[in-house]
């Protein structure tokens, strides 16, 4: 498909001298006013009335499965349950990536990550010719804010020398100033490892700066379920062993019980704040004018789910609700993908961008004001997803590059480089003595796991260590295999029968023409849209991008030391 570039424009409001002399707080108070006064010179305030609000809540590390719509017994999520009842639930919404940053990156581009250089790779740089869909709304009229995590993490400019960055974050100026930690607040935390910032606070503050009458646009990016957790904090808090529905790729004991009670609990602390903007919305007679999407960047913080390209690390929980255009009580079964919503945003807004590149999704915006149910309703027969690097993990800072597709009943993923470690190299150099390894698998001598010292791609969670800790054991050895050891170079799942991806069909007889299948359309993906891992002069070019997060070294694979 031909794509036409648009034509460029200078942005509204540039906060370059401010940023340097006035500090982020001041320059906030300069955007919001600034957007003010765009709104009140505009006099369009007939057609904002009929312009919709929008509340885009995301939550950080959340598998699919973890709602208690989705049929979850230990995870309770009223907020999003009524979402989902009252407007359309999507069953298979499928993240741009595994990992946060790149998956974010396609989600306010329009883009796969792949199509982003640096602005597509986790703690990376962002460039200022990545223009997000939340600049276009802006610009249109939207008054725009963001409270919690954004889109990241990216490096964003830090001075007049980063001319080429991009300063704000692509979710737009930040309100996060009130904070349970704050000075004479109480605070109502149910763990010590929650955020600090108090999300509902902050939009509350956010809607009282809101000019009459006047649109909104408004992230709530919580940092729940993101580890670290509070180990141990389901038992005081009245949380159940019993309830926890373990995934077949994790072993099911205690440890594993009580850590995902622990992050059932992260999850719940989202919804909740979630709820009381809801609640904000309809005493103030605003929630039936307001677009409310709830998601989640990529799977569940465990071994096996993030950072990997399995069904738990790419598909998340998706509802939107808008009873004024949207027929509720409805689900889709069609693959979403996360590159349809800036475009989807964009027609539900009635802009037009102009500032930026090329989309590779397309709206939804039809399927959303149907009445229709079940599969055939999106014109998506696929949806894609990838990674490269997420932790600092492997030598010379080397990623482990997976592209995904996914249809509605079956997973594709082709691992690029078979040879690496998916989860991260099992030993790394020790920053102490450099002529020195750290012991294997980062067991210290006691037999104890030390998450900094191998398979940094898993966070540090009781489930990592206990699976390496166990790696011999008879029984639960085979987790830790599963978990960390190299791959085929391709995999395909039948993940109708096996949600949890544990049987690799690729390269048997009764399912060659579904893989045959599945890889032309992959490839076909990856060369329109010209991913540099197929079609680009250098196909490593993504493991020279600099990483701006603390690094590691690990110790030449053993193909370079022959």
């Amino acid at each position: 498909m031909t794509r036409t570039r648009p034509h460029r424009f200078e942005p509204i409001v540039s906060g370059n001298s401010l940023l340097r002399k006035c500090g982020p707080n001041l320059l906030l108070l300069v955007l919001l006013f600034a957007q003010a006064l765009a709104y009140a010179s505009s006099g369009s305030s007939g057609g904002d009335a009929l312009r919709p609000n929008i509340l885009f809540a995301i939550s950080d590390d959340q598998s699919y499965a973890h709602t208690s719509f989705a049929g979850s017994r230990f995870v309770n999520t009223p907020a999003f349950d009524r979402i989902a009842e009252e407007g359309v639930y999507f069953s298979h919404c499928i993240a741009g990536s595994p990992g946060c940053a790149p998956s974010r990156s396609a989600l306010v581009t329009g883009r796969h990550h792949w199509q982003n250089e640096q602005s597509g790779q986790h703690a990376s740089a962002w460039l200022k010719q990545y223009v997000p869909f939340v600049d276009e709304i802006r610009r249109n009229g939207y008054f725009v804010g963001r409270t919690g995590k954004g889109v990241g993490p990216f490096q964003y400019a830090r001075g007049a020398s980063d001319d080429l960055w991009r300063e704000e974050d692509a979710a737009g100026p930040e309100l996060s100033e009130i904070r349970f930690d704050d000075e004479g607040r109480e605070d109502t935390r149910r763990t010590t490892r929650l955020s600090p910032t108090d999300y509902f606070a902050n939009f509350e503050s956010f809607m009282s700066k809101r000019p009459s009458g006047v649109p909104f646009f408004f992230w709530y990016g919580g940092s729940e379920p993101h580890r670290r957790y509070e180990e141990g904090a389901w038992r005081r808090l009245g949380k159940k062993l019993a309830d926890v529905d373990v995934p077949d790729f994790l072993p099911d004991n205690e440890v594993i019980r009580g850590d995902l009670l622990d992050y059932a609990i992260e999850i719940e602390w989202f919804d909740q704040h979630l709820m009381r903007m809801l609640r904000y919305l309809e005493e103030a007679g605003e929630l039936d004018r307001t677009i409310v999407i709830v998601t989640s960047d990529n799977g569940m913080p465990f071994p096996r789910a993030k950072a990997n390209g399995f069904d738990y690390g790419i598909r998340v929980p998706l509802a939107i609700r808008y009873p004024k255009a949207f027929p509720g009580g409805r689900i889709i079964d069609d693959p979403a993908s996360f590159v349809d919503f800036a475009p989807t945003i964009l027609e539900l807004t009635g802009t037009q961008p102009l500032e930026m590149l090329p989309m590779t999704g397309h709206s939804f915006a039809e399927a959303l004001r149907s009445n229709k149910s079940g599969s055939g309703v999106l014109e998506n027969e696929y949806a894609f997803s990838g990674r490269e690097r997420h932790s600092s993990s492997r030598y010379k800072n080397w990623g482990y590059p997976q592209r995904a597709i996914r249809s509605e009943k079956h997973l594709l993923i082709w691992n690029a480089k078979p040879e690496r470690w998916p989860a991260g190299a099992p030993q790394r150099i020790d920053p102490e003595q450099a002529n020195s390894l750290l012991p294997l698998y980062g067991l210290d001598a006691a037999g104890k796991h030390v998450s900094e010292w191998a398979f940094t791609d898993i966070d540090a969670s009781p489930s990592k260590s206990y699976l390496v800790e166990n790696y011999d054991d008879e029984e639960d050895g085979a987790y830790f295999w599963h978990a960390v050891g190299k791959r085929p170079e391709f995999e395909l799942y039948d993940v109708s029968a096996d949600p949890y991806c544990l049987s690799n069909l690729a390269g048997t007889s009764d399912y060659a023409g579904l893989e045959a299948k599945l890889k032309k359309a992959l490839f076909a993906e990856l060369r329109e849209t010209n991913d540099p891992r197929v079609v680009g002069a250098d196909k490593e070019v993504f493991d020279s991008y600099l990483r701006y997060s603390p690094m590691r070294e690990f110790p030449a694979p053993e193909e370079l030391q022959r």
